[in-house]
């Protein structure tokens, strides 16, 4: 046997054959032998784990000449048909491709028909979360009451995505990754038997990279004995792969920890001209230091998790990283590959992500060290107390006319005058309704930036439970695809806000991550949303955005505001109680709901 071909070579042919599921070959084997089959299963899982191929020996196993046999028996004419593909009652589905009512509707005519050339017939309906919802309902009666002679055997790699009426009606199994250890002794093994001379190293690697299937571990071993003519070694499964030697990570790594942007760029420099791809190479480097966090905080488990470099490397470069770092080198990575999607020049983003790792810490660390010396010479003895009492006269100062401005309703004044706080951090106050993040730049080099509109806050508290807000969060789903076929890449941003209320003719979004929030606010994609909530509520719209951790801040303020209050306000506010006495006013509240109904004293 060539080693060509090696997955269709190697594809399972009994129940012995599924590497790493034992559990559920366990179970499925033990149902044929006590005759107690389900009429329906749904087999989910990451890719490449077994799922199309335990239905294939399922169908097999129940319609073997020699059975229902817990294992078949691959010699009968049933069973060399079945795998051949040849038998008209064993029915394979992509529903990728087939995921209409017509084709569903079709299995529901003919499943009342009793098989022909086998026992029971078979249908394995593989991706079966891309079926359209009249085909799952099409689907569903057939499911609850089928013939005594079908089965179904549903797969899917996202079992989220079906309805529960279809998962409540099947025997679901749930396929697990293959382990590094199984997977590295099954290829070992077949390159035993094909002939394949392979380090182990080599086959580790290929394992890794598999991330737990089966299907791509033999994929690549297929594929990178081919290129090195029958012998696997581990510098040609990297080169074959498009990989990266951990070598080179490790310079990497130690160039970004002591902050050598030349040495970074120069290994840059090095992967473009090996022709390796920029946004694989960030990918493969954001695994690297996850492999780094992960050889700090479970050592136990770094062996069997990394994938790039072995354990004992990783646990010697992991300890030049403080552990607060890689959780920032990470997050900077998994930020930039996200944004490399959609950049017209790749490579440039991957040389500014690391450049940033470079130079970001060095810069904090010294802001922080300016901070802390600062506060000492502030706090020290050495003072003489005269410049700790000229801040605390200009703080009480600042209060004074905070508190003047507030009374008297005036806007608060922009960051960066005299009265405000300068630069660019944010600002929030739930209690006294504005929420804002500073746009002046410091020093004149620059152009001044746009400082944010501040939003008051105490409207959208008040209302976010009202019929209202209701109504307008109720058309964010139709919102967002109208965003999504007006232009993509703001669709892209805005799914990771969550609308959270609604008032005076504004949408109040509250997003995750602060770029997302920036990249929305800019004037042609808000331009584009603020269009679309306009068509979708009837009347034109604003949108107004906030960070999700301000919104929180705000909502406790108003928690708290609201807990200070007189105990007969309150039962105005929260219970949506009348004066005792007034059914008129109950009934008012029962109609139109109490953010609808004022009382007045006449």
């Amino acid at each position: 046997m060539a080693h060509i071909a090696l997955y269709r070579a190697w594809r399972p042919q009994t129940f012995h054959d599924m590497v790493g599921q034992q559990h559920i070959v366990q179970t499925l084997q033990n149902a044929i032998r006590e005759d107690r089959l389900s009429h329906a299963y749904l087999f989910s899982g990451p890719r490449g784990t077994g799922k199309t191929s335990a239905a294939r020996l399922l169908a097999k196993a129940v319609n073997c000449e020699r059975g229902p046999t817990p294992e078949p028996c691959n010699e009968c004419e049933a069973c060399k048909r079945i795998a051949a593909g040849s038998v008209v009652d064993v029915v394979e589905i992509d529903a990728a491709s087939n995921r209409g009512v017509e084709e569903i509707r079709d299995i529901r005519d003919k499943v009342k028909y009793s098989p022909t050339e086998v026992r029971r017939k078979v249908y394995i309906i593989d991706e079966v979360h891309m079926l359209t919802t009249e085909a799952f309902n099409a689907l569903l009666k057939t499911l609850e009451e089928p013939p005594a002679h079908v089965m179904f055997m549903l797969a899917t790699t996202e079992p989220h995505r079906l309805p529960p009426t279809i998962i409540s009606r099947c025997q679901r199994f749930e396929f697990r990754r293959v382990s590094l250890e199984e997977q590295a002794e099954w290829l070992q093994e077949i390159c035993r038997k094909e002939g394949i001379a392979a380090e182990e190293a080599a086959l580790v690697y290929i394992a890794r990279l598999s991330d737990g299937g089966m299907r791509d571990a033999l994929s690549l071993l297929d594929q990178i004995s081919s290129f090195s003519d029958g012998k696997v070694t581990l510098q040609e499964a990297i080169d074959a792969t498009g990989g990266l030697p951990a070598e080179q990570f490790s310079r990497l790594a130690t160039a970004v920890r002591d902050s050598n942007a030349s040495a970074v760029l120069q290994e840059i420099d090095e992967m473009m001209r090996a022709g390796k791809s920029a946004d694989k190479c960030l990918e493969q480097l954001m695994h690297y230091f996850r492999d780094l966090l992960l050889a700090q905080l479970a050592p136990s488990a770094s062996a069997s998790a990394g994938r790039i470099a072995s354990p004992a490397e990783l646990k010697s470069m992991a300890q030049g990283f403080p552990r607060e770092r890689l959780f920032a080198i990470i997050d900077v990575l998994n930020r930039y590959q996200a944004e490399m999607k959609y950049a017209a020049h790749p490579q440039t983003m991957f040389e500014i992500a690391l450049l940033k790792l470079c130079a970001g810490e060095s810069a904090a660390d010294g802001g922080a060290a300016q901070g802390q010396t600062a506060a000492a010479s502030l706090l020290s003895p050495a003072a003489g107390g005269a410049d700790v009492q000229q801040l605390q006269r200009q703080v009480a100062a600042m209060e004074r006319k905070l508190e003047e401005l507030q009374r008297s309703g005036a806007a608060l004044p922009a960051e960066g005058d005299a009265g405000g706080r300068s630069g660019g951090g944010s600002a929030v106050r739930g209690g006294g309704g504005w929420s804002g993040r500073g746009g002046s730049a410091s020093g004149s080099s620059g152009a001044p930036k746009v400082a944010r509109q501040r939003i008051k806050l105490d409207p959208f508290v008040a209302s976010r439970s009202s019929p209202l807000t209701l109504q307008a969060l109720g058309k964010w789903p139709q919102v967002l695809a109208r965003v999504k076929e007006e232009r993509v890449t703001v669709h892209a941003w805005l799914v990771d806000g969550e609308p959270v209320a609604y008032a005076e003719d504004t949408v109040l979004v509250a997003f995750r991550n602060s770029i997302h929030r920036e990249t929305t606010e800019k004037p042609a994609n808000k331009q584009v949303i603020e269009k679309v909530l306009s068509a979708a509520l009837g009347h034109a719209t604003q949108l107004a955005t906030l960070l999700q951790k301000e919104w929180q801040e705000a909502l406790a303020d108003g928690s708290r505001a609201q807990a200070d209050q007189p105990e007969e306000l309150q039962l105005g506010i929260d219970g949506g109680g009348a004066p005792p006495g007034e059914p008129l006013v109950e009934e008012a509240y029962k109609l139109f709901g109490e953010d609808l109904v004022v009382i007045r004293d006449e």
